[in-house]
């Protein structure tokens, strides 16, 4: 068993890790109660795990933990909460960019990403940076008008 110690919303968090190989989205949930991250296809091709790692948008389901020790690590708690949501948070909010909400995650993380690196990104931007987030129920349209607002709001 080997202790490691992971930035998490700018808290650090020690776990056990009885597995070399597991992956950080176990540790982000099990070990550390997160719940935004989710657990879709396990193998990083959907984005429902998505995470920011040192300001990348990625994917904590093909991430190992021990990958991400000592790195920053943001997930979806830790970018505001019900009384102060991020701007993209409010902007999913205010555009209602969510149906069943499972995608959701994925598509937030993925655009905050976005925005921290090109504040203000065409449609053509954001659908390139979307485009591997998966969401079954067709919610793209708004997700897309979302992150614009966010964008012009930032």
């Amino acid at each position: 068993m080997t202790e490691i110690t992971l930035k998490v919303n700018g808290q650090n968090q020690k776990i056990a890790v009885d597995d070399p190989n597991m992956p950080l989205l176990y540790a982000l949930r099990d070990d550390l109660g997160l719940r935004g991250p989710k657990f879709g296809c396990g193998l990083g091709q959907c984005g429902a795990c998505c995470v920011i790692i040192e300001g990348e948008a990625a994917r904590s389901c093909v991430t190992l933990a021990i990958d991400a020790r000592d790195k920053e690590i943001k997930t979806l708690e830790g970018l505001g909460d019900l009384d102060r949501p991020s701007r993209v948070q409010a902007a999913f909010i205010a555009e209602q960019a969510a149906q069943c909400g499972y995608c959701t995650n994925g598509m937030i993380m993925t655009a905050t990403a976005l925005l921290s690196r090109r504040p203000r990104p065409t449609e053509t931007d954001v659908r390139e940076a979307l485009a591997k987030n998966l969401c079954r129920c067709g919610s793209h349209a708004r997700v897309i008008a979302a992150v614009l607002r966010a964008a012009r709001e930032g």
